[in-house]
C-alpha cells in the first residue's frame, strides 16, 4: 500500500498543475507527501493537446509556451477584419507534451512527490480518508491510501443540464512552401466559414513562424462532424479563404469540448473531489480551461499548506455561469447569430476588457456596459425561461 497525504488522479493539465503546486516548499508551511497516480502508456493516456491562455507577463510554465501573440485578429462573416493589441496581456500557446516535460522534471527533483504509472479502477472513501485502488501495467494490484484525493478524470458522462452544445475541432500543424503567416497575429475567430443552423463555426490560426502555424476548423452545435466532414471543411479553409498554396500537414489535433450550464460536482465523498474539467473548470460559452484549472489549483494547494479544508473553489462565479447559460440557450434556439454576435463584441468592446470578461474577470458594471453591445431582446428571452427549463440527463459523453 503507498500511503501519501494527498493522491492526485490523473496527469493532465490540472493533475500535473496541482502536483507542482503541492511539491513546491512552502515558508512556515509542513511538507506533503503527494502521490501523483499517471495513467500507463496505452490508451487511458490522453491524446497530445495545445492549450490556449492570456495572461500579464512571465507565468509560472513559460518554459514551456511554444508561442504568444499581443495581436489578435478576428475576421467578421463579411470579410472585415478587426484586429486589436491586448498589451499587457498576451495571448499564449503551450503544448500538452511541452508541459508535461517541463512538469515532470520538476517533480523528480522533488522528494515529497512520487509518480505511480497505474490505471485506477475505484476510489473508496474510509474513515480519515480515502483509497484508491488501481492495477499497474502488467496488471498487478497498486492501492494507494491518502488522506485527501483530488479527481482529474474525464466524466463517463455529462451532468443533467438545461443546454448542452459541443465545441468541436479539427487542426492541422501545417508547413507552407512560400511565406504566408504573420507570426505577430493571431487568428482568434474568422467567420469566414459557413455556418451551422444553430451555433457558430470558425477558423482559427496560431502561427508560429512565417511558414509554421495550427489551422483549426471549430464549431459550436449540438452534434460532432465526421472525419470526412473535418477534412473538408479544413481544406477549403486552408485553400479557398487563407490561401496558403502548398503545404505539408505535419501534425493533427482532435477534440470535443461540451459547452454546458450542467452544475458539476467538486466533492464525491469526505476527502474525495474532483478538479480540472471534471470540476466544472471549463468555461461554458468559450471552452478555455488552463487558465481557470490553475486558479482552481492554487486555491486546493494554499489550502492544504494552510491545514483548512481544501474544497476546490468554483472556477467560475455565479454571475459568470448565468451569462453563459443565457448564451448558450440563445445559441442553441437560434435566436442570435453566433458570428454576428462575437464579431460585435470583439469589434466594439475593448480587447483587455473583453478577455477579462472571458476569465470571469470583469465587475458588475463592466458586465452591464457589455451587455449594452449583445442583440437585447433575444438574450432577456433566454434570461426568462431558464428558470422554467428542466434540466435533462445528457447523452453525450
Amino acid at each position: 500500500m503507498i500511503e501519501a497525504d494527498v493522491a492526485v488522479v490523473g496527469a493532465g493539465a490540472a493533475g500535473l498543475s496541482l502536483a507542482h503546486r503541492l511539491a513546491r516548499p512552502a515558508p512556515g508551511a509542513p511538507p506533503l507527501t503527494v502521490a501523483l497516480i499517471a495513467a500507463p502508456p496505452g490508451p487511458l493516456q490522453a491524446p497530445r493537446r495545445t492549450w490556449c491562455f492570456w495572461e500579464a507577463g512571465t507565468g509560472p510554465y513559460e518554459a514551456a509556451v511554444t508561442a504568444s501573440w499581443q495581436r489578435l485578429r478576428v475576421h467578421g462573416p463579411d470579410g472585415r477584419a478587426h484586429t486589436r493589441d491586448i498589451a499587457p496581456l498576451r495571448y499564449k500557446m503551450i503544448r500538452s507534451d511541452d508541459f508535461e516535460r517541463l512538469v515532470t522534471r520538476d517533480l523528480a527533483a522533488a522528494p515529497t512527490v512520487r509518480r505511480v504509472e497505474a490505471a485506477v479502477d475505484t476510489v473508496q472513501n474510509v474513515h480519515g480518508g480515502a483509497e484508491i485502488l488501481a492495477y499497474d501495467a502488467a496488471g498487478d494490484p497498486c492501492p494507494v491510501s491518502a488522506r485527501w484525493v483530488f479527481d482529474s478524470r474525464p466524466l463517463g458522462g455529462l451532468p443533467a443540464a438545461r443546454t448542452t452544445l459541443l465545441q468541436h475541432f479539427h487542426g492541422w500543424f501545417v508547413h507552407t512552401e512560400r511565406v504566408v503567416f504573420d507570426p505577430l497575429v493571431a487568428e482568434f475567430m474568422d467567420f469566414r466559414t459557413p455556418q451551422p443552423a444553430k451555433g457558430l463555426s470558425f477558423g482559427y490560426v496560431l502561427p508560429t513562424g512565417p511558414h509554421h502555424a495550427l489551422v483549426e476548423y471549430t464549431e459550436f452545435s449540438p452534434t460532432v462532424l465526421s472525419p470526412r466532414g473535418y477534412e473538408s471543411a479544413l481544406r477549403r479553409y486552408t485553400q479557398e479563404v487563407l490561401g496558403l498554396g502548398r503545404f505539408a500537414v505535419v501534425g493533427t489535433e482532435t477534440g470535443v469540448i461540451p459547452m454546458t450550464d450542467a452544475v458539476f460536482a467538486r466533492r464525491t465523498g469526505e476527502s474525495v473531489f474532483r478538479i480540472g474539467a471534471a470540476g466544472g473548470a471549463t468555461r461554458p460559452s468559450t471552452g478555455y480551461t488552463f487558465a481557470s484549472v490553475q486558479r482552481q489549483v492554487e486555491t486546493v494547494a494554499s489550502a492544504l499548506r494552510a491545514g483548512r479544508h481544501p474544497m476546490p473553489s468554483p472556477a467560475h462565479s455565479v454571475r459568470s455561469r448565468a451569462m453563459d447559460a443565457a448564451l448558450l440557450r440563445a445559441l442553441d434556439t437560434g435566436r442570435i447569430e453566433g458570428a454576428a454576435f462575437f464579431t460585435r463584441l470583439f469589434s466594439r468592446v475593448p480587447a483587455q476588457r473583453l478577455l477579462r470578461f472571458l476569465d470571469g474577470g470583469t465587475r458588475l458594471h463592466e458586465d452591464l456596459a457589455i451587455g449594452a453591445h449583445v442583440p437585447v431582446l433575444p438574450m432577456l428571452r433566454s434570461v426568462a425561461e431558464l428558470p422554467f427549463l428542466p434540466r435533462r440527463p445528457s447523452d453525450r459523453p
